[in-house]
């Protein structure tokens, strides 16, 4: 597998020369927001509503969940209280840049978000203009980073995930033909969709079938039929909640018997919850499991958070109607607690601070957080060597698997 994930990310290098163009954001053009007052507002740049609005709000918890157990931070004697400036990107690329806007002119010194990469594609030259620096929590494609000094990210990688879905497919379970159903113009899923491709195929894999849609489908007929008649042995879906709740009942009802896999999208409860019998089997990767008490970091979030959701029932509700700890829950409490420990670390800096000084903190912070330990390389991503699997059973999340990145090692 090792030689597949270097091939990917080769590609990934390769495509970075051509985005960067003259380079990252220039630091010294930009003056930053101040940090002053006794309020330091951090912005939450998430969609709760459209396509990715399930999957959004479980990352907003994660993010709420974490400013109860973290309010505050002391920096040169000030105590700042951190308050939370909450935005609705819509899971629209438009929408997507006048909500980052409006949080550059809220006052923000740095932002979480978001769910779904072309969102947070589509920010980040507002972020960097500004110099306000930005934590991606979940957000994969590789383009969110690249040629941008102002955004970072928590997660790992489209071309690890894809490469590892791709793996379990043809190591694991020894399929020869796969068929790929991605979103048309969505940065997320055809990025995923082409690293699944480029890795099965040279694991010796035939890719039978390459089926698109356009944002907003719901029926899903044509495709499926399409694929059905390739005889595929397995299908890669990366997309987003809503389309996997509409296209499992729908390959239920064609009689597609090839095995359903997907990406980190599809750890949400409301699928299973909404596609019944037609979810089990589904085998998909994802960035935490609830059950790994490896650390007692973890294990501590995992009962925290239970407990900060039976709190309210609305919590509950927006959480997919159940307590189960989503990874990017998970994610998006390492994300503003790593947010905390580089404003910390501005401690005994001199002179007055802007955002611009959070940024530099971020580069070198070193954080353990409950997905991991968390540093950033030169491009602004995790430095993050593993994945999970798991798969639907009796209607259930169950683990599979714990997959490392051989070419971290």
């Amino acid at each position: 597998m090792k030689k597949f994930i270097a091939l990917a990310l080769a590609s990934v290098m390769t495509f970075s020369l051509a985005a960067c163009g003259g380079g990252g954001s220039d630091e010294a053009a930009v003056a930053g927001t101040p940090i002053s007052g006794d309020t330091i507002k951090i912005g939450v740049f998430e969609p709760t509503t459209g396509e990715n609005g399930g999957g959004g709000m479980q990352e907003v918890l994660g993010i709420r969940y974490a400013n109860t157990v973290a309010p505050t931070v002391d920096i040169n004697g000030t105590t700042y209280n951190i308050e939370l400036v909450e935005v609705d990107n819509q899971s629209d690329k438009t929408a997507a840049v006048t909500a980052a806007q409006s949080l550059i002119s809220s006052g923000v010194v740095g932002v979480l978000g978001s769910y779904g990469s072309g969102v947070s594609i589509a920010a980040g030259q507002t972020y960097a203009e500004a110099g306000v620096p930005a934590i991606g929590c979940s957000c994969t494609n590789p383009q969110v980073t690249l040629g941008n000094d102002f955004y970072f990210r928590t997660c790992f990688l489209d071309p690890f995930q894809g490469t590892v879905m791709a793996s379990y497919a043809a190591e694991e379970m020894g399929y020869k033909t796969a068929a790929i159903i991605s979103q048309n113009g969505d940065d997320y899923s055809t990025g995923i969709a082409a690293y699944f491709k480029q890795a099965f195929e040279s694991l010796g894999g035939t890719i039978v079938a390459d089926e698109t849609y356009q944002t907003n489908e719901s029926d899903f007929n044509a495709i499926l039929t399409t694929v059905k008649a390739s005889n595929a042995e397995c299908v890669f879906i990366p997309c987003s909640i809503a389309t996997a709740t509409l296209i499992l009942p729908q390959a239920q009802a064609v009689g597609l018997d090839a095995h359903i896999l997907g990406s980190d999208t599809w750890e949400n409860e409301s699928i299973v919850m909404a596609a019944g019998s037609a979810a089990e089997g589904v085998v998909f990767s994802t960035f935490f499991d609830e059950n790994d008490e490896s650390t007692p970091m973890a294990k501590d979030f995992v009962n925290g958070f239970k407990a900060y959701l039976n709190e309210d029932p609305q919590r509950v509700t927006l959480n997919g109607g159940t307590d189960g700890v989503a990874a990017v829950s998970a994610l998006g409490y390492d994300a503003y607690m790593t947010m905390v420990a580089a404003l910390a670390s501005l401690d005994g800096v001199e002179g007055d601070l802007t955002s611009v000084n959070l940024r530099d903190a971020l580069a070198a912070v070193n954080h353990d957080g409950v997905t991991g330990n968390i540093t950033f390389d030169e491009t602004g991503d995790a430095n993050k060597d593993s994945a999970y699997l798991k798969k639907v059973e009796g209607g259930k999340f169950v683990f599979v698997k714990k997959q490392l990145d051989e070419t971290a090692q």
